[in-house]
């Protein structure tokens, strides 16, 4: 039977990530700015007001200490961040006008050459003349995962503190103003005992903070709730699964397909495709993305990305290839009118994906991130200036950018795909030649956790693994460098539970396979069933929030190492 996953809530509280400072104050951490999140927009933030503070050392020596402090939940900054990517380099020229892209290390190569195919089971047909969407001359490939690391070294150099391995877990809020953070324990066990090493969270205050965690931020979910800053339309998710080769043959374009093997009814609403990035002369990214408002309770990305790749186009780049790294990442793409009706509140800034900062069909978000991360750090400042917790001209900045004018262009280009791929796609084209005018008004949509899920069969034609092409979930999670303990708490909030298509519907959503149903019942056919979790698997993709669970923050430094992708 068909079934809803928003009727299975998951036993979490959003209200329970909001507090009031509670250590005594000569106990506080105290900051000037506090940044949550160690990926673009939030470095990019960091290395701004860095440079702003430099030349107003009296508002630098009135921050204390630590003017700017940046934490960050993975083992390293870039650990968690995951795209495709292709970069815009306008506002990293303009964070450092004396970097040529050629000094980038984040930085493969300039796209010279771009190909857009429509891929059968067999054939790959190109698309020409070809989308002006999917257009990337003179865009950079680059490592995500690279580019975060670059950034927060450039902002140590500078004087700020980047705070790895440490999980912001609570909101400080008092009189509806932002105080800072509360940081998570650490060290303890299976059932929330504390082990021998555990260390309690510390309340972490400032006199800004900045929500830049990345899609599905753990406290930014809780701040628009709290604040009441939801968009027009809710969030729509969607979910890539990457992998990167070593290969004997360089790639000497951009590549986009899409069709194949997404099924292109309207029934099965299966939104999405592939992308195919050089890496240098010896290697490529490849990966594939779907939009998880699907209703086929057997879809799976990672499994979809396999059988991928034996399409003969697809094969013939990787032959005598070897695959060296695997990562998997919830993309916004609700765009325009899913993204909060107000970036910030009094002592608080929400900026990049966090923000819904993310067009989808250019697939582009890094250069917005690094952009809002910039407008930030100016608000903050001028702010700061007048002792005042008011980032309104934040807000000002973001409205009055390309950043509002792009996604505002590619408002309504999502949701028409759900009649299917044909009319989706002609409508999408007529919103692209228009520039958004033409179909207008504001297409409304159900939030992905509210499309009823049932087996649509789409894993019949999964390929087995074999080791050297096609590979499973588990090897796949080795690659991610993921080191989470077997005896840390469960991080994911779930009901145990559920009727079997819920259940596996989160067995295949799931690349890490952090869920299954036991043996016996998944053989017996009864209408519910039990999931059981093993949350040391989780890569932290997100994508379990969109199919009606929750996920929560692991101990900090737990989950994925990402070096490459």
């Amino acid at each position: 039977m068909p079934v809803e996953p928003a009727q299975y809530p998951p036993p979490f509280d959003e209200r329970e990530l909001i507090a009031e400072p509670t250590d005594p104050e000569d106990e506080r951490i105290e900051v000037g700015v506090a940044i949550v999140g160690g990926g673009p927009a939030g470095l990019a933030c960091a290395n701004r007001l860095m440079d702003l503070l430099a030349d107003e050392p009296e508002l630098a020596e009135k921050l204390g200490e630590v003017p700017v402090a940046v934490i960050e939940k993975g083992k390293a900054c870039g650990a968690h961040t995951l795209s495709g990517a292709n970069l815009r380099p306008g506002p990293m020229r303009e964070l450092f006008p004396d970097l040529e892209p050629d000094d980038w290390p984040f930085a493969y190569q300039e796209v010279t050459k771009d190909a857009v195919y429509l891929l059968t089971k067999r054939a790959a047909l190109p698309l020409k003349p070809m989308p002006p969407n999917f257009r990337n001359h003179g865009n950079y490939v680059i490592s995500v995962a690279k580019l975060s690391r670059f950034l927060a070294e450039r902002a140590e150099e500078k004087g700020a503190y980047v705070l790895t391995e440490t999980v912001a877990d609570r909101l400080l809020v008092s009189d509806r103003i932002v105080r800072g953070v509360r940081s998570g324990d650490r060290g303890r066990g299976r059932d929330g005992e504390p082990l021998g090493n555990f260390e309690p969270g510390s309340d972490v205050v400032a006199k800004a903070t900045v929500l830049a965690e990345g899609t599905l931020g753990h406290l930014t979910q809780g701040a628009l709730d709290y604040f009441d800053l939801h968009g027009r339309l809710p969030v729509r998710w969607e979910l890539g699964v990457k992998e990167v080769w070593e290969v004997p043959e360089p790639l000497d374009r951009v590549i986009h397909t899409m069709g194949w093997p997404l099924r292109k009814r309207a029934k099965w609403n299966e939104f999405g495709g592939s992308f195919i990035y050089p890496m240098g002369d010896d290697k490529i990214s490849i990966g594939l993305v779907i939009g998880l408002d699907y209703t086929d309770s057997t879809l799976s990305c990672h499994d979809l990305l396999q059988e991928l790749k034996t399409h003969p186009f697809v094969k013939k780049m990787l032959a005598g290839g070897k695959r060296v790294a695997w990562g998997a990442k919830t993309i916004p793409s609700g765009g325009y009118y899913s993204m909060p009706r107000s970036l910030s509140v009094p002592g608080m800034a929400i900026a990049g994906d966090a923000a819904n900062m993310v067009n989808v069909p250019t697939l582009k978000g890094i250069h917005y991130a690094i952009q809002a991360g910039m407008y930030a750090a100016e608000a903050i400042v001028e702010a700061l200036r007048n002792d005042s917790v008011n980032l309104e001209a934040y807000d000002e900045r973001v409205r009055k950018s390309q950043i509002d004018s792009d996604l505002f262009e590619s408002r309504n280009m999502r949701p028409p795909f759900s009649k299917g791929f044909f009319v989706g796609g002609a409508m999408a084209s007529a919103m692209t030649v228009t520039k958004g005018l033409f179909p207008g008004g504001t297409w409304k949509y159900e939030p992905d956790a509210e499309i009823e899920m049932a087996d649509g069969g789409a894993d019949r034609d999964y390929p087995e693994p074999d080791n050297e092409l096609t590979f499973n979930k588990l090897d796949s999670v080795f690659l991610s460098g993921n080191a989470t303990r077997d005896d840390a708490p469960n991080h994911i909030k779930i009901q145990t539970h559920v009727p079997r298509e819920l259940a596996k519907t989160w067995v295949n959503l799931c690349p890490a396979q952090v869920y299954e149903i036991p043996d016996d019942q998944l053989a017996s056919g009864a209408p519910e069933v039990d999931v059981h979790v093993t949350a040391s698997n989780c890569v932290q993709c997100g994508a379990i929030n969109a199919k009606g669970a929750r996920l929560t923050m692991p101990e900090g430094g737990d989950g994925p190492l990402y070096q490459e992708v």
